[in-house]
């Protein structure tokens, strides 16, 4: 894999990865484009305990653009987008509309900006009050990043052969190992949002990668579920739940050498498939060359699954696949995982988070999870 790392013209950095260790990269960005203001802030809600971003300078973001002014395909005489080269394997370039910001600047009235790492307190109108526990905030530092999988603007991962799917994998690893050391940064997430209806405004086949200042409110709990577990039986509970699925294979959906995939007991989606390595790690840096080479081929067929539940002639299936990923603090216990998930239930039909979900966090599976594994095995071919 050759890396290139280069500069947009407003500053924000590019990173080229490819196949070809002899791929030269040198195309400027010709686009007059002004640096843009961050203004994310975190800040913590006293009833939960959980951090939210609030980042109302993405209101501005791109939505829905025609496929000749899609800001993720290649440039081209006719058209400037944020890839400058005329080509590429994989590219990776800071959120000209980042959630979170290395350069986050502080809200007005925020308490020691300088300081990002420690909670700061503001009462509404009195910035010098420190001590306010109901209005914990601090700035949005970390770094959002776009995954480009592909050049091809009508493609999707599931198109793409296992060598793509493995660099894929191992730029996923080197930015999780890059975002990781940032100052400030607490825990690293990647993953990929397919479809309209999950909410995606860019239809070329892309991911994004999180640098959180903070760990995650679904990481949380699983620590804390983890730590209980551990305190019961002595026992890490990711082993346990592996070991439990490949002893009851009935969710099983395919598995090999050094990875299974499964459909969780509880699965809170129509069809949601978690994939676990074999051997417990923290994050995707330390996976092991062998676990590497597995991957790509079973992670392409679970897509290629996907698009095969609700038969032919249908939209592609939307779908989130999530990486878990170890924070930074308190995470020795989490084991690395892909949860892969789909918001259709079945033809024509979405699962909506209406008022138990949304209001309450508790979900209601409208297919029974032994089913939808039986449905994925079902669909190999």
């Amino acid at each position: 894999m050759r890396k290139t790392t280069t500069k947009l013209a407003d500053g924000r950095e590019l990173i080229y990865f490819d196949r070809d260790d002899a791929a030269f990269r040198d195309e400027p960005d010709r686009r007059p484009l002004e640096p843009v203001a961050n203004l994310s802030e975190v800040r913590r809600d006293p009833a939960t305990g959980d951090w939210v971003t609030v980042a109302a300078h993405r209101q501005g973001r791109i939505y829905h653009p025609p496929t000749d002014q899609c800001p993720l395909c290649p440039s081209t005489n006719d058209h400037l987008s944020e890839i400058p080269a005329a080509d590429y394997d994989v590219a990776v370039f800071e959120n000209r509309f980042p959630s979170l910001a290395t350069d986050a600047a502080p809200a007005p009235g925020l308490a020691h900006p300088a300081a990002p790492q420690h909670e700061v307190s503001r009462a509404p109108g009195d910035p010098e009050h420190p001590h306010d526990p109901f209005h914990l905030a601090r700035p949005g530092v970390g770094r959002c990043e776009v995954v480009c999988f592909t050049a091809d603007h009508d493609a999707s991962f599931a198109d793409l052969d296992e060598s793509k799917a493995r660099l894929v994998l191992d730029v996923w690893t080197d930015r999780t190992a890059a975002l990781s050391r940032l100052p400030g940064v607490d825990q690293v997430f990647c993953f990929e949002n397919r479809g309209a209806e999950i909410g995606v405004t860019l239809a070329h086949p892309h991911g994004q990668i999180y640098a959180f200042p903070f760990t995650t409110p679904r990481t949380v709990k699983m620590i804390a579920a983890a730590a209980d577990h551990r305190a019961r039986t002595g026992r890490n509970l990711f082993e346990d739940v592996l070991a439990a699925e490949r002893a009851d294979p009935v969710r099983v959906v395919l598995s090999g050498e050094h990875w299974t995939a499964f459909v969780p007991f509880a699965a809170r989606w129509p069809y949601e498939v978690h994939l676990y390595p074999h051997r417990r790690v923290a994050d995707l840096t330390e996976l092991s060359e062998a676990e590497r080479a597995e991957f790509p081929g079973l992670y392409l067929q679970l897509l290629r699954r996907f698009d095969r539940l609700f038969g032919e002639g249908l939209p592609p299936t939307p779908y989130i696949a999530a990486w878990h990923q170890a924070p930074r603090r308190g995470g020795a216990e989490l084991a690395l995982h892909l949860e892969l998930f789909t918001i259709r239930r079945t033809v024509g039909k979405l699962k909506f988070l209406a008022g138990v979900e949304s209001g309450m966090d508790a979900f209601v599976n409208d297919v029974s999870p032994e089913a939808a594994a039986q449905r994925l095995r079902e669909v190999a071919q």
